[in-house]
Order: structure tokens, then C-alpha cells, then sequence
């Protein structure tokens, strides 16, 4: 979960250029609740902000602000270091500073500000949605019936320094088609698989899908679809011959098909997901219901070098399982032989090669296969299994969908191969499942899991309609879990909450309603639910899914509340999240007045920006402050500040007005005197009650700063003693001069070391006492290891106890008498064999005159005697030594 570790930042603030972006216009923005309300009853999604890298673009009424954030950011601490951009402070008497005298100094001074506005021509009501394509070269500007296509224009103009309103090449969609006389727009998206990313397609609330090829130098390409499908036609279809394409005549009659094909909105996955996902359609309607077409091709598409090998392998395999299978059903093998008609007619073309756009490789351009059909099979409506019952029609009203593709299969796809897959690592990780999120217009979220894998399926052909029949059954969506973001006091039915994808990680995404912005995580559950799937051990897999459902839910945090000002609630567009190297990463969204900003700490795999190499070595390493303050939200005056009275104009327009002739006069008492002061008195009563709730809002605002300051000046305080404990300038006495922060540290290390040794000690000694405490009976082999000690003690020392030890004991002592005799024999054979040879030869005794015996030999049988006695004399003593030992032990 992202850590919030700022608001808004000072140059998006208010007098800062960056905060002149988010303004509305003078004349727009007269009277603050009505221009609120409007901009919170337009019904839809409402996404004013859009990104090209580090440029935005902000939808302002019928105009767009242009502008490249990093650039802004350099100026306005250009100008903070100069003395030139800091706060105005205004006196009374002179006149403030006005941003827009702050851009014309500006440029006079040839300084470009780096922002500036876009008016797109023909645009009739004030734009909901801005929709980049995936190459950045177009942009969709969507209002409630029309759409704008307008070629970007290029950064350069950005750092310019002019202030003229840029009118880049435009074109309308459909002229015909979407105009204000004919069904509203539900949605606008770009093709994840068009060329060049120039394939739009979009989605009208009475269920009409269109596919429009844009193309510059085809001008006809923006009047006319190459491909046009009337969902409603299309779900009671039955062959592939029948014509689907939606009629140009305005629908007046009344079908029951009106409630329940009311689309919502529709979505694809992204380009780099696996199998069908990204040539799948996903539509959800506004009663509940979610529908899915595939595959929804443009005539000329630029597939993934990785997708058609994947698919054909997919569809290989399958066809392979489905004939060894004899309990297959017709419908089944029907669908299975269209898929390789399908794949057939891909293999049998040769694919243009095309330039990509700048910095991207070639790119194969493959024609859409004409077998079995161009119009596939609306699969539908999906049965949320498990998911949740509620009676509360906003629960069911779906506002928006939000689909994560399944992971591509390496592993299946590079069988046999040496050479490894060069791709991205966020196409090779994930869930081998597609994940589809709904969102209600009452906060809650229902994640479900493609279980079965969507695949392409097309209508059977004329002559096997009548036996094919309709499919049985309907398909359906795993719902793995429901969060609810918004509380029961936050529902509204005319809110309109969006997903907004996150930069991080696909299986995470924000939610913006109108009142706040949520983030939520699905990553504490995918992975290991993939490794539950993939595994190979089936024994416990059914306990460890169920703890898993069971434990360890989605991440769910609330990251801001907007504040209501007087009693209005100022709607949030849909939150835009950007990660760069200069901006760090940070959530960008806007009320209808001003920007708001959410900057969190980098991820821990975040980026270092490149600095330029010096040769001088550093050695001031960059210290971060510490970080003990809880980051607040901006405070923002209430706009009622900045409104202008109504009352001059109303004034003005009594002077041009039938009574202009009692503007002239003195005031009579008339009625139609106290009908004009009556009016006056409420357009001024409306004014004054909001500028005292405002007012009265400033006072408990400056209240709760000092209650703010406070706590801020505690913790600072708790600080500074946790570092004076650590150096040990606490305990310093009176008068005491502090030494060195090391010697101190030295000492309090030295101290915690004694510390540690001594109760090192006195646990050793605590053990010993436990010990010897301890008192448990012997067991068998002790007992008689005991007996045998007291056997021997007996044998050797004589002791008067009764020996009744075991035969080996007393085997012992008999051996120990007869080496004890043996050793007093030798001692005296030996001593006699020692004694002098003069003696010998001055003995009398005639029999040892006689005997010659060599000297040679009666050396050696001495030294053998020695050897042997000193051989037993160890043993004795070794035996003697162990028999001791064992006695002080027992």
C-alpha cells in the first residue's frame, strides 16, 4: 500500500502558474454551487485528466489546459530561489497579484511558463472525458453525444513562450452518428490491437458497438465505421448470415430490451495479456448485467509477436482433447472447428511489416479472417456465482469495469525452445485467470475470476443453426470477493465512482467517487493463489484455497475525503497516478476550482534518476529529515471568497428591463417595489450566508491549527528526547559540559555489553540451581549402572556395604585380583633378572657357571618384562583413576 507522504505541493497551489490550470473560467464560474452542482449532475464518467508522459491535460468547461508538470515544477523553484515566485502578501489598498499578470511578466521576460490551452473547434457542451491513444499522437475529447479526435500537437510548443490559445487539426467521429439528436456515449476506447494505435472503438448507451480505423490522410475513415454491431440484433441472432449492423434511424418505440441492454460501460485488457483477453470486449450494463465479445478485431490489426504462436497452440490442444473425448458435444466441436478456421486463415496470410513509432520495433500487420464470421457471438449474460444478495438497486447499478488479463504462458509457449522470451516482467507474472472487477454506484467492488476463459465463439452458419440450437446454460464469473468503499451516509444514486488504473502494479487500481479516493490491492491473494493452481500436489490444495478465500483479503485503504464547502460537495474527477523520475509517484485528481495531489513514497524498486557525472567525489551525502509529522491535507478557502455578487448584474439587468424606469425614480411603496427589494434581499441573504459559513468555517480551521501545532510540537519534543537518549545528554548533571556524541554512544554500548555478561552469569547460575533441584527418579539402566559402581568400590576398596551388583561387576574384580597377582610375580622375576652380572659370576652356585646365556638375548627378554609391567601398570591405574571418578559422582 502506497505511504502518503505529502498533499499538495506548493507549486500547484494557488498563486503558483501550475494552480492556473485547474481554474475555471470568470465568466463560467460566477455563482461557486450552481457551477458545482453542474459539474456533479453530468451523468457519466467524468475523467478531465489526461497524460502524456509528464504532460497533462485538464478539460476545463469546453477547453483544454496543456502543460508539462516537471517543467512547471523547475520554474516555480527557479523562481522560489530567486525571491521572484514566493506569496504575495496583499495590503489593503493596493491590488493583488493576479496569475495571469505572474504568466504575461513571464513571458515578456522570454521565460515560457510551460502550459497552454487547446480549443478544440465544434465543441457544443462542456467535455467529460479525455482519452489518449497508446502511441500518444490522438486524442479522443468526449462530451454527453459527440467526439472529437485531435491531433496532440508537440512539446516544443510547451517551452514556446507564447500565451496564444493552440487550435491543433481535429476531426469529428461520426457526424451523423454521434450527434446531440442520438444515443449518448457510455464509452470511447481505444484498441489495444489497432495499428499504430489508431483503432477506436465505442460503445452507445442503446448497446451499439462501432470500430472506427482513423487514419490522417482518410478523411472518410472519420464519418463512416468499418464495423458497426447492434447488440441488441445480435443477442437474439441465430446464424452468422444474419445482418447485425446497427440502423441510422433514431430508436422512438418501446422494447423491454431498453432496461436490461442499457450499457454502462465497456473495457478491454491490456495489449501484453494472454490468450483472448485482449481482443475481448467486456461490457457492463446498468442494470447488473455483464456481457463479453470476442474476438473484436478492426480489418487491419497489429498482434504481440507472442499472441498468434499462444492461440495456436491453445487452439491445437483443444481440438486435440476434444476428439479423443467421444462425450463432446456437437456444440462443442462445432466451436472448436471454427477457432481453427479462424487460425487457418491467419496462417495462410503474409503479414505487413510496418515501421513502429519512434523507439518501438517493427510491426506485423495481419488482415482480420473473413471464416467463420467477422461479427463473433455475444456471450452473456454472466451469473455472478457466489455473489453477494442485495435489494438495494444501488448495489446493482454498475458505473464501471475493470479488467486484468490473464498472464501469458511462457512455459507452454517456449516448450522445447533454447532460446529464452525477451518481455516484459509484468506480462510473465500474475494470475493465469482473468480478473474482472465491477463497480457499483454504491462503492461496491465484486472481484470476480474468469474460471472457464473466455474464448472466441461465433454464431453457427444457416445450415446448422436449426440443429445447433442456442447454447445451453449461461457462462459464468467466479465472484472471489466484494469490498464496499463508501459507508451508508457517503451512497448516492447519482454519484458515478471509476477505476483508474495504478502505474505500479496491474492487480492494483484507485477508486474515485465524487467525495473520495480509495486504493485497493489484489496482490496479497493472486500470486499465492497462482501457486495454488499451478501447483503439482493436489493433497490440501481444497483446505489451503478456503484459508486462503478465508484470510488474507484484498487491500483496502481510504486516501482522501473532499471537504464540503457551504454544504456543497465539489465532485472529484478520476484520479490519474504518474511515476517519474523528476515527480516522483503521485496522484493527480481536480474538483471543479483546483488540483488535488497525493504524493507517495517511492516503491522499493523505484527508479534513482540519472545525475550527471562529476569528477569531484561527493562526500556530502544526501541526509533525509526525519519524518515524524502526519501529512495533512492543504487547506483551501472556501470559494465563496472569490465569488462575485451577483447583485450588479442583476442590478444592470433591471436597467435594460421593462422597469428601467423606476431605477430612475425615488422608491415608492408598490408592489412591484417590494417584489425587486425581495429579490435583492434573497440574492444577498444567499451571498451573506455563504460568506459567513465560510467564515465561520476559517475560524474552526485556525482552531484546529493551534490543536495541530501542538501535537506537532509534542512529537517534536518526544523526539528530541529519544535523541537525547540515545546520545546520552540526558543524563548529563548541571553545569556538565556534554562531550562527544561517539564517546557517548562508546559508553552507553560499553554499558548495554556488562550488562548483557552479567545476566548471561546469573542465567548459567539459575540453571545449575534448577538443576540441582531437580529431583526425578532413575530409571532402569541407572539404577543398574549405580549398582555396578557400588560392586566395584566393594572389590577394590574394601568397603563393608554388601556388594550385590551384576555378574560383570564381580567378572571385574576377579579380573583386577588376577592382574593385581600377576604383576607382584613379575615384579620379582624382574628384580632377580636385574641383578648385577659380577654377582652372578661370584655366585657359588655351580649350575649358573655353567649356563652361557648372550647378553644380546637376556637384554631383549628384559626390555619384554618392562614393556608388560608397564603396560599393566597403566591399566591398573587407568582402571583405578575411572573407578574413583565414578565414585565421587554416585
Amino acid at each position: 500500500m502506497p505511504k502518503i507522504k505529502a498533499y499538495t505541493p506548493a507549486w500547484l497551489c494557488s498563486p503558483s502558474p501550475g494552480h492556473q490550470l485547474f481554474v475555471p473560467n470568470p465568466d463560467d464560474a460566477q455563482n461557486i454551487p450552481s457551477y458545482a452542482s453542474i459539474a456533479a449532475s453530468d451523468s457519466g464518467p467524468r475523467r478531465i485528466i489526461a497524460t502524456r508522459g509528464t504532460e497533462v491535460f485538464i478539460a476545463v468547461g469546453k477547453e483544454i489546459r496543456w502543460a508539462d508538470l516537471v517543467y512547471l515544477k523547475e520554474r516555480y523553484q527557479e523562481k522560489a530561489a530567486q525571491g521572484r515566485g514566493g506569496v504575495h502578501v496583499k495590503r489593503e489598498g493596493s491590488e493583488g497579484v493576479d496569475d495571469s499578470d505572474i504568466i504575461k511578466d513571464s513571458v515578456e521576460n522570454g521565460c515560457a511558463e510551460g502550459f497552454r490551452t487547446i480549443k478544440p473547434p465544434a465543441i457544443g457542451s462542456d467535455i467529460q472525458q479525455l482519452i489518449i491513444s497508446p502511441y500518444a499522437n490522438f486524442m479522443a475529447v468526449l462530451t454527453a453525444h459527440t467526439i472529437r479526435i485531435i491531433l496532440l500537437p508537440d512539446p516544443s510548443h510547451l517551452t514556446a513562450p507564447s500565451l496564444d490559445t493552440i487550435k491543433p487539426k481535429s476531426w469529428s467521429l461520426g457526424p451523423t452518428t454521434h450527434a446531440d439528436d442520438r444515443s449518448p456515449i457510455a464509452s470511447a476506447l481505444w484498441h489495444p490491437l489497432g495499428v499504430d494505435g489508431s483503432a477506436l472503438v465505442t460503445v452507445t448507451r442503446e448497446a451499439v458497438v462501432r470500430v472506427w480505423e482513423l487514419s490522417q490522410k482518410d478523411r472518410w475513415s472519420f464519418d463512416t465505421p468499418s464495423l458497426t454491431i447492434d447488440l441488441q440484433k445480435l443477442a437474439d441472432g441465430i446464424s452468422l448470415d444474419e445482418n447485425f449492423s446497427a440502423s441510422n434511424l433514431v430508436k422512438k418505440g418501446f422494447s423491454p430490451d431498453f432496461f436490461d441492454m442499457d450499457v454502462a460501460v465497456a473495457s478491454f485488457a491490456a495489449r501484453g495479456s494472454g490468450g483472448w483477453s485482449s481482443m475481448t470486449l467486456w461490457i457492463a450494463m446498468t442494470g447488473g448485467d455483464v456481457y463479453a465479445l470476442c474476438p473484436l478485431l478492426p480489418s487491419q490489426w497489429a498482434p504481440p509477436p507472442t499472441l498468434i504462436p499462444s492461440l495456436s497452440i491453445s487452439i491445437v490442444g483443444n481440438l486435440a482433447a476434444i476428439e479423443e473425448d467421444p462425450n463432446v458435444s456437437e456444440q462443442a466441436k462445432l466451436l472448436a472447428q471454427q477457432q481453427l478456421d479462424w487460425m487457418s486463415d491467419l496462417d495462410n496470410q503474409e503479414p505487413r511489416v510496418i515501421d513502429g513509432p519512434p523507439g518501438e520495433p517493427p510491426t506485423e500487420v495481419y488482415m482480420r479472417p473473413s471464416r467463420p464470421g467477422v461479427v463473433p457471438r455475444l456471450q452473456g449474460p454472466f451469473i455472478l456465482d457466489l455473489g453477494p444478495k442485495s435489494d438495494d438497486e444501488s448495489d446493482l447499478n454498475l458505473t464501471d469495469i475493470h479488467v486484468i488479463g490473464e498472464k501469458l504462458d511462457t512455459d507452454e509457449l517456449m516448450f522445447g525452445e533454447d532460446e529464452e522470451l525477451e518481455m516484459e516482467d509484468t506480462e510473465g507474472e500474475g494470475l493465469s485467470l482473468s480478473v474482472i472487477c465491477l463497480l457499483s454506484s454504491s462503492g461496491r467492488v465484486q472481484i470476480c475470476l474468469d474460471i472457464d476463459g473466455t474464448q472466441a465463439q461465433w454464431l453457427p452458419p444457416r445450415n446448422k443453426s436449426k440443429t445447433m440450437g442456442r447454447l445451453v446454460g449461461s457462462p459464468t464469473l467466479l465472484t472471489f470477493s466484494t469490498l464496499d468503499t463508501l459507508n451508508a451516509l457517503e451512497v448516492s444514486e447519482a454519484a458515478w465512482p471509476i477505476f483508474s488504473p495504478d502505474v505500479t502494479s496491474r492487480y492494483s487500481f484507485y477508486i474515485t467517487h465524487p467525495s473520495s479516493i480509495t486504493y485497493i490491492s489484489l496482490a496479497p491473494w493472486v500470486f499465492r493463489l497462482e501457486s495454488e493452481l499451478q501447483g503439482d500436489s493436489e493433497a490440501g490444495s481444497e483446505f489451503r484455497v478456503n484459508l486462503l478465500i478465508n484470510g488474507q483479503a484484498s487491500t483496502r485503504e481510504r486516501l482522501y475525503n473532499s471537504p464540503a464547502q457551504g454544504g456543497t460537495q465539489l465532485p472529484l474527477s478520476a484520479a490519474v497516478a504518474i511515476r517519474d523520475p523528476d515527480l516522483g509517484y503521485f496522484l493527480l485528481s481536480a474538483t471543479p476550482f483546483e488540483p488535488i495531489a497525493l504524493i507517495f513514497d517511492p516503491p522499493e524498486d523505484d527508479f534513482v534518476p540519472i545525475q550527471s557525472a562529476s569528477p569531484s567525489f561527493n562526500q556530502d551525502a544526501e541526509v533525509r529529515p526525519l519524518e515524524f509529522f502526519e501529512p495533512r491535507p492543504v487547506y483551501q478557502p472556501s470559494h465563496a471568497f472569490d465569488e462575485s455578487s451577483v447583485l450588479p448584474r442583476f442590478i444592470e439587468q433591471l436597467r435594460t428591463s421593462r422597469h428601467k424606469t423606476i431605477m430612475s425614480q425615488e422608491i415608492r411603496l408598490s408592489p412591484l417595489t417590494l417584489q425587486l427589494l425581495t429579490e435583492a434581499h434573497q440574492i444577498l441573504s444567499d451571498e451573506t450566508h455563504r460568506l459567513g459559513v465560510a467564515a465561520s468555517e476559517v475560524f474552526r480551521r485556525c482552531v484546529k491549527l493551534q490543536e495541530e501545532l501542538k501535537q506537532q510540537i509534542t512529537k517534536a519534543n518526544e523526539v528530541k528526547a529519544r535523541v537525547e537518549a540515545v546520545t546520552s545528554e540526558d543524563q548529563l548533571e548541571a553545569g556538565e559540559e556534554p562531550g562527544s556524541s561517539n564517546a557517548a554512544i562508546e559508553r552507553r554500548l560499553q554499558n548495554a555489553r556488562e550488562k548483557g555478561e552479567a545476566l548471561s552469569r546469573r542465567l548459567e547460575k539459575m540453571r545449575k540451581t534448577v538443576n540441582k533441584a531437580t529431583n526425578r527418579k532413575l530409571s532402569k539402566k541407572e539404577q543398574d549402572w549405580v549398582k555396578e559402581v557400588k560392586a566395584l568400590d566393594v572389590g577394590i576398596y574394601g568397603s563393608v556395604q554388601t556388594a550385590d551388583g551384576p555378574n560383570r561387576a564381580k567378572q571385574c574384580m576377579d579380573r583386577y585380583r588376577k592382574i593385581t597377582e600377576l604383576k607382584d610375580e613379575l615384579a620379582e622375576q624382574a628384580q632377580t633378572l636385574e641383578a648385577p652380572a659380577g654377582e652372578e659370576e661370584d655366585s657359588p652356585s655351580p649350575s649358573m657357571s655353567d649356563l652361557r646365556i648372550p647378553s644380546e638375548l637376556r637384554r631383549a627378554k628384559i626390555g619384554q618384562v618392562k614393556g608388560l609391567l608397564e603396560r599393566e601398570t597403566a591399566l591398573v591405574e587407568a582402571v583405578k583413576s575411572r573407578l574413583e571418578r565414578l565414585a565421587v559422582v554416585g
